[in-house]
């Protein structure tokens, strides 16, 4: 991966995570305010339900640069790597598993059906994305088996000549 790939996805992830953090801090609270109207109990499941969507978030994106970092020192082929991929899956299919809460507390109220199908397939598809970078865990791992073959045999090929 090239070096100005490699910064150009750090800004991106460096702006989406202030971004993250002013929505936290900025935006979360506005909501509360907005929904002074609503129950107790439905004013902290949907601000909770947003700030926890959000951390998960956040957790991807600091693995997705600490992913990077092993990119640039050329270490990614590594068990460091699989540390940071398992800790990806599991923010995806957190979120996975509040966009379905959202989906599960909207159904009961006045929320239209439609509105709670298509939460509910937002948390299925989310649910698809962690399947997916299991998937690409599984690939590094094949690649890094190809590379311990590799070394295998060079170090047998040197070793005969």
């Amino acid at each position: 991966m090239g070096k100005y790939v490699v910064l150009a996805l750090q800004i991106v992830i460096a702006l989406s995570l202030a971004g993250s953090l002013f929505v936290q801090a900025v935006i979360l609270p506005l909501v509360w305010v907005d929904l002074e109207g609503e129950a107790l109990w439905g004013r902290i499941a949907l601000v909770a339900i947003a700030a926890f969507w959000i951390l998960g978030l956040q957790v991807c994106a600091v693995c997705i640069w600490r992913l990077l970092t092993l990119v640039r020192r050329g270490s990614v082929f590594s068990r460091a790597a699989f540390r940071w991929v398992d800790v990806i899956i599991g923010a995806i299919a957190f979120d996975a598993v509040v966009t379905f809460a959202l989906a599960a507390l909207l159904a009961p109220g006045s929320a239209a059906p439609g509105v709670v199908g298509l939460v509910c397939g937002a948390a299925f598809v989310t649910g698809g994305v962690a399947l997916l970078v299991v998937v690409m865990r599984q690939l590094l791992q094949q690649a890094m088996d190809r590379e311990i073959e590799a070394r295998t045999l060079r170090s047998e090929l040197d070793g005969v000549v």
